[in-house]
C-alpha cells in the first residue's frame, strides 16, 4: 500500500479526534486544584482545605514561575529535541526501531507533545501493557495537531501541570511542596533532577529514582565542569521522598472550615467566596487561648475553645475549635463539642420567671438548704463554696450565682416550661424536662458552645433568636427573620443584672476580672467535678462564649470561675472594643425604674442597700421585705414574686423532727465529693434553750436544733433527743449512691 494511502487512512480514523483536543486555555480554565483556600472576610487566606482525596494537585504554575532548572532537566531526560521537531521525533522513532529490530533497550520515541496528548485524551494513555500501535498513532497524529494549535511555552507548561509524578501527586506545584517543601520557582539542580526522574518512573524504588536523576544531574553540569556527587544524591532522593512538608489542610481555621464548607459547598470556595470569620481576630483569639492555657497547665487544663458572634447579623468572626498543639485532642472541635454548662443556664431560667411575672430583679429569694421531693429521692442543692447567703435579692442570685435561689425559680417556672425555653433559645437538648428534673437550673443538660454563645447573643438582642451564619450577610441565601423567643423586657433586666458589678460582689469580690472596663453583661459556669469552665457574654456589638477544660472529660483543679475561661473573655472583649465604644442598651417598652428599699433581717441588719430597679411594668413595688424570720430549712415550692416569705412553723408543746421527713430517700450526687454533701436535719417545739441531740443507728452523732449530717449510703433510724439520752422523735429515712464509699462519716 503506498506511503501516501497509509497517511490518509491514519488521518481519517485520528484526524477528528486530534482535533478535537481542547485548547490550552480551555485545559487551564478546567484544571481544578485538589484544595481550596478558604478567604476571611477581608480577603486573607485562612485556611487551606483538601477537596480531591484522589490526588494532589496543587494551583496551576505559569512557565515563567517555574525554575529554570526544572525546565532544563526535563527536556534533557524526556525529550532533546523538544524546540526543534513538531510533535513527533522521527528521529527518535527511527533510533527505537532499529534497537527493537535488534532486541536493544532503548529510550523510547514518545515526545513532550506526545506525552501531553495523552494526558488529554485517555485514548492514548499508556496501559499496563504499553500502548498499542493505534494508540500510538493516534497519539502522533494528535501531537502534530498539538504543535500547529500552541506554542512550546504552552505544551512544556500544560505539561507540567498535569503529569503524575509520584503517588497521588499530580503537577509540578504538588510535588515542590510535598517533597521539597518549597514553590516550583525555588526549585535547585538537585531537586530539577529528582522531579524529572520521577516522571520516567513515578513510583519506583528510591535508588532507582536516585540513579536515574545522577545521570540527569551529569547531563546537566556536562560543559561546565562540575560533577555530580551520586552517593549524596542518593541521600538526599531518599530523604525527598519519604517527607509530606504539604499536609492536607494548613491555616488558623480548620475547624471552622470544615463546617463553611459544610454550609457554603465546594462550589463556593472555588470561586473564592469569602467567609465571615476575620483573621486579625481569629489570630489574635488563637494567640490570646493559647498563652491563657499555657498558664493553666499546672492545673490539668489542657483545652480550650472560642466564639465571636456579631450581634446584629449573627455572622462568627472568630472559631477557636481547640488550643492546637496544646492538646491531645487537637482535632476534636470545642464550639461544637457537647459539655454540661453549669450556671450559664441561670440567665435564662430567671428571664423566663420574669417573663412570666413570677419573679423580679427585687424579689427576696432564700439562699439555704432545700430538700425538694423527686421520684428518686430528695434532691438537695448546693452552692459551690457550700456555704448559704440567707435571704437576697434575685439581682444578688443571679450576679452572685447562687445554686438554691436558681433551684427555686425553677421550681416556681417547672423543668418543663424551662426545657421548652431552651429549646426556643436554640439549645437542642435531647431529651425532656422531666428527664432532667430540677438539676437543669445547674446545667446538668450538654450543649455546644456555638449553641450557648448563641442563645446569649439573643438576651443581647431583646429576647430575638436567629441562627448563626458562617458565610457574610449578604452572600448566597438571605438570613432569616430573627424570632421573639423571650419577653425583651425581662432580656433587658437579666442583661442588666449580668453587667452590675456590684451585685457579683458576694461571690466574685470587688476586683473581679469581669468588671471590664466597657460596658459588657456576662456569666460564668463551672460543670460539676471541675470539668468545664464558661464564659459567655456579650457587649453592645459582640457576643463571646469561652470554654476551657480537658477534651477527655477529665477534671480540672482549682479552677474558679473568674481563673478559667474569664480572663480569656475580659482579654477578648477589651481586644475587640480598643477602638470600638460599648453602650449600655436602652430600655424597651414596657420596663420602668422604681427606687426599692428592703426590710431588715430578724437576727438583726439589712437584707440589701436600698437602690433603683428595673421591673416589668405592673410588677414595680417600693418595698421588700420578710412576713417573718424563717424558721427551720424551708422547702423549696412556688413563692411571691414581690416578697421573701419566710416559711415559719407552729411551736409544738415538745421537739420534734422537722427534717428529714419520715420515709425520705436520699440519692447522693456521684460527681460530688462525699465529704462536701449534707444532709440537713432540723427540730422544732421544745423549750427554748433545750439540749438537743441526734442519734443515727444508736449513735450519737450530731447535736442542736439545726444539723448538718454528711450522709452514707444505706437505711437508717434517725432519732432526736434530749439531753438525758430520752427520745423525743424518731424516722426512718434511705440514703442512695452507689458511687459514694460505705463507711466514709
Amino acid at each position: 500500500m503506498p506511503s501516501s494511502l497509509v497517511l490518509l487512512l491514519v488521518l481519517a480514523l485520528f484526524g477528528p479526534a486530534a482535533w478535537a483536543l481542547p485548547t490550552f486555555e480551555e485545559v487551564k480554565a478546567d484544571f481544578r486544584p485538589s484544595d481550596a483556600v478558604l478567604l476571611s472576610r477581608e480577603g486573607e487566606a485562612i485556611q487551606r482545605v483538601r477537596l480531591d482525596g484522589s490526588v494532589r494537585r496543587g494551583q496551576w504554575v505559569e512557565l515563567k514561575d517555574i525554575s529554570p532548572a526544572l525546565r532544563a532537566a526535563l527536556v534533557l531526560s524526556e525529550d532533546r529535541r523538544f524546540h526543534e521537531h513538531s510533535g513527533v521525533d522521527w528521529a527518535a522513532v527511527s533510533a527505537a526501531a532499529w534497537a527493537n529490530l535488534w532486541n536493544r533497550r532503548t529510550r523510547g520515541a514518545s515526545t513532550i507533545t506526545m506525552q501531553l496528548a495523552g494526558l488529554l485524551d485517555s485514548d492514548w494513555r499508556s496501559s499496563p501493557g504499553g500502548r498499542s500501535v493505534p494508540q500510538k498513532l493516534g497519539q502522533a497524529v494528535a501531537a502534530q495537531v498539538l504543535e500547529r494549535r500552541w506554542r512550546k511555552d504552552q505544551i512544556l507548561e500544560a505539561y507540567l501541570n498535569l503529569v503524575p509524578f509520584r503517588g497521588e501527586l499530580v503537577g509540578i506545584d504538588a510535588l515542590a511542596r510535598t517533597l521539597f517543601a518549597k514553590a516550583a520557582h525555588g526549585l535547585d539542580e538537585r531537586e530539577a533532577a529528582v522531579a524529572a526522574a520521577l516522571v520516567r518512573a513515578p513510583n519506583a524504588r528510591p535508588e532507582l529514582v536516585a540513579r536515574r536523576a545522577c545521570g540527569v544531574l551529569r547531563d546537566m553540569r556536562q560543559g561546565r565542569g562540575g560533577a555530580a556527587d551520586c552517593t549524596a544524591l542518593d541521600l538526599f532522593t531518599a530523604g525527598a521522598l519519604q517527607r509530606r512538608a504539604w499536609g492536607a489542610s494548613e491555616g488558623i481555621a480548620p475547624h471552622y472550615a470544615r463546617q463553611w464548607l459544610r454550609a457554603a459547598g465546594e462550589e463556593a470556595l472555588r470561586r473564592g467566596e469569602r467567609t465571615s470569620l476575620s483573621a486579625p481576630l481569629q489570630r489574635m483569639a488563637i494567640e490570646t487561648l493559647a498563652r491563657h492555657l499555657r498558664e493553666l497547665a499546672g492545673q490539668n487544663v489542657q483545652d480550650g475553645a472560642l466564639v465571636v458572634l456579631d450581634n446584629a447579623s449573627g455572622e462568627v468572626l472568630a472559631w477557636v475549635g481547640s488550643s492546637g498543639p496544646l492538646s491531645a485532642a487537637a482535632e476534636v472541635d470545642g464550639v461544637l463539642a457537647l459539655r454540661q454548662p453549669g450556671s450559664t443556664l441561670k440567665p435564662f431560667l430567671y428571664a423566663q420567671a420574669i417573663a412570666e411575672r413570677r419573679l423580679t430583679a427585687a424579689s427576696l429569694v432564700e439562699d439555704s438548704s432545700a430538700h425538694i421531693p423527686t421520684a428518686s429521692g430528695l434532691y438537695i442543692p448546693q452552692n459551690y463554696d457550700r456555704r448559704f447567703k440567707g435571704t437576697v435579692s434575685v439581682r444578688t442570685a443571679l450576679a452572685a450565682s447562687l445554686n438554691v435561689p436558681a433551684v427555686r425559680a425553677l421550681v416556681m417556672v417547672t423543668p418543663d416550661a424551662f426545657f421548652g425555653q431552651l429549646r426556643r433559645l436554640g439549645l437542642p437538648l435531647p431529651e425532656s424536662g422531666g428527664y432532667y428534673g430540677y438539676s437543669l437550673a445547674l446545667g446538668s443538660s450538654e450543649v455546644q458552645l456555638l449553641h450557648l454563645a448563641n442563645a446569649f447573643r439573643a438576651l443581647a438582642n431583646g429576647g430575638r433568636h436567629a441562627p448563626v451564619r458562617l458565610r457574610m450577610a449578604g452572600v448566597g441565601d438571605p438570613p432569616p427573620a430573627a424570632v421573639q423567643v423571650l419577653d425583651a423586657g425581662a432580656a433587658f433586666i437579666v442583661g442588666d443584672i449580668l453587667s452590675d458589678a456590684n451585685a457579683r460582689v458576694r461571690t466574685f469580690g470587688p476586683d473581679s476580672i469581669l468588671a471590664t472596663r466597657i460596658w459588657t453583661a456576662v456569666k460564668t459556669g463551672t460543670s460539676k467535678d471541675m470539668r468545664d469552665n464558661w464564659a459567655l457574654g456579650w457587649s453592645q456589638h459582640y457576643t463571646v462564649g469561652v470554654w476551657v477544660g480537658n477534651a477527655s472529660g477529665a477534671p480540672m483543679h482549682d479552677v474558679s470561675g473568674t481563673s478559667g475561661a474569664a480572663p480569656i473573655w475580659a482579654e477578648l472583649m477589651h481586644g475587640l472594643h480598643r477602638d470600638v465604644p460599648s453602650h449600655a442598651p436602652m430600655p424597651p417598652a414596657g420596663v420602668v425604674r422604681q427606687a426599692v428599699r428592703f426590710g431588715p433581717l430578724p437576727e438583726g441588719g439589712w437584707i440589701e442597700g436600698p437602690r433603683e430597679e428595673w421591673f416589668l411594668a405592673g410588677t414595680q413595688q417600693a418595698l421588700f421585705a420578710l412576713d417573718s424570720a424563717p424558721a427551720g430549712p424551708p422547702v423549696a415550692g412556688a413563692r411571691s414574686p414581690l416578697a421573701g416569705g419566710g416559711e415559719g412553723g407552729d411551736e409544738a408543746p415538745g421537739a420534734r423532727i422537722a427534717a428529714p421527713a419520715p420515709g425520705t430517700i436520699v440519692a447522693l450526687d456521684p460527681d460530688i465529693p462525699p465529704a462536701y454533701q449534707r444532709l440537713q436535719f432540723s427540730a422544732q417545739g421544745g423549750q427554748p434553750g433545750q439540749a438537743l441531740a441526734w442519734r443515727i443507728d444508736g449513735r450519737i452523732a450530731g447535736r442542736g436544733r439545726q444539723w448538718a449530717w454528711p450522709p452514707w449510703p444505706g437505711r437508717h433510724r434517725v432519732q432526736l433527743v434530749d439531753g438525758s439520752g430520752r427520745m423525743l422523735d424518731e424516722v426512718r429515712i434511705e440514703v442512695r449512691g452507689a458511687g459514694v464509699r460505705e463507711g466514709r462519716r
